[in-house]
């Protein structure tokens, strides 16, 4: 039998562990979302930023609203009633303050375990330089189910990836949409990792100012450049890293999920006048970097002296941080091409061999641009 005094002290026992299970139970209502800055209906509202061409840094509003805090919980809403863009910032908020996950994306026909893949060698380097970092190559049958795993809440993003008639365009948009979700670092296969992306933004940079790592592809200073390349400069979009709903995917697959969709009520996707490098490649990824960078939605144009432009990165060779983006000159993702000022593959900045492969394109189109 159980004493007075044994008796007293279980039930001061249960009585104290029932009223801190209770209050472990209890909290605030969590913070309502919210939602992104609505577009502007005028466009021409939705140009310049303030910057001066001559500095590396340019003054953005994301740094400020980088500092709000972030709710750890978010309110159930009604999706249906939501723009695309509106549902994608719901679904992967963005933090900049957070970490760079630790994830290296690829994709190819084959997985490396696979006798028919060829890729194993630039496979492997970036499994060498990155240990610790998950590192996924992601068939097209897997990446079927992954989206559907990720975007099930957004059908309209799945019905696009679907309707994309041939795999480049759905390799390229595969990449903004796992990077949106998940974030880490896409690269394409037929990439070697030159150097940890550790070492890609300066040490004079904080890590959590920055959700955004882009290089340049092509900086053709020549007369004739437009024979040759879609965009004066060019953003490669073979080698991205990212923190996870970042706007400018965000941006980019709102974008491509739109224009499919128009393009299969119409029932042409792909002709002379829509090419691949419009629809989903460079050119479209290039031109949704340079609207962020003069959207007044994330950067402060009350004293802006002009759109950023090629201008502002023709030429560099060094890092050049705005807003929340760092852009790494042409020697970083295209060494060695021996053109437009691009090093050699021992430069300190080279980070990301790229073998220009093409494998989606005819033998007669895999060098284009190169000097001969």
């Amino acid at each position: 039998m159980l004493s007075f005094k044994r008796a007293i002290v279980l039930a001061v026992f249960f009585l104290t562990a029932f009223i801190l299970l209770r209050q472990s139970h209890t909290s605030n209502d969590p913070e309502p979302f919210r939602k992104p800055p609505p577009k502007s209906e005028d466009p021409k509202a939705d140009v310049g930023a303030s910057h001066n061409p001559s500095t590396t840094t340019y003054t953005s509003g994301v740094d400020t609203a980088a500092k709000e805090h972030v709710p750890a919980q978010k309110v159930i809403q009604d999706m249906s009633k939501m723009s695309l863009y509106d549902k994608l910032a719901y679904q992967y908020p963005y933090d900049v303050e957070t970490k760079f996950p630790a994830y290296i994306w690829q994709t190819w026909k084959w997985t490396p375990a696979s006798g028919e893949f060829t890729f194993r060698d630039q496979e492997a380097s970036w499994t060498m330089q990155h240990p610790g970092f998950v590192h996924e190559v992601i068939t097209d049958q897997v990446a079927v189910h992954l989206l559907k795993l990720l975007y099930a809440p957004i059908p309209e993003v799945l019905e696009a990836y679907h309707a994309l008639p041939e795999p480049v365009l759905k390799a390229d948009f595969f990449r903004y949409l796992i990077l949106l979700a998940r974030g880490g670092i896409y690269s394409d296969i037929d990439t070697y990792a030159i150097r940890s992306a550790l070492e890609w933004i300066p040490d004079s940079v904080p890590k959590e100012s920055i959700g955004l790592v882009i290089g340049i592809e092509a900086d053709p200073d020549r007369p004739d450049w437009k024979d040759w390349y879609s965009r004066r400069i060019q953003f490669c979009q073979w080698t991205i890293q990212s923190k996870p709903g970042h706007p400018i995917l965000r941006d980019i697959v709102s974008r491509i999920t739109q224009e499919t969709l128009k393009r299969k009520r119409e029932g042409l996707f792909v002709s002379k006048d829509k090419s691949v490098v419009e629809f989903t490649g460079p050119a479209v990824w290039t031109d949704t970097i340079f609207d962020y960078f003069n959207d007044q939605r994330y950067f402060d144009m009350r004293h802006s002296q002009g759109n950023i432009s090629y201008l502002n990165f023709t030429g560099i060779v060094s890092p050049k941080k705005v807003g929340d983006v760092v852009v790494l000159p042409i020697t970083s993702f295209s060494p060695g091409v021996q053109q437009m000022g691009a090093k050699d593959y021992d430069d300190p900045m080279a980070f990301v061999k790229h073998d220009f492969e093409g494998t989606w394109k005819p033998e007669s189109e895999r060098h284009i641009g190169e000097t001969q």
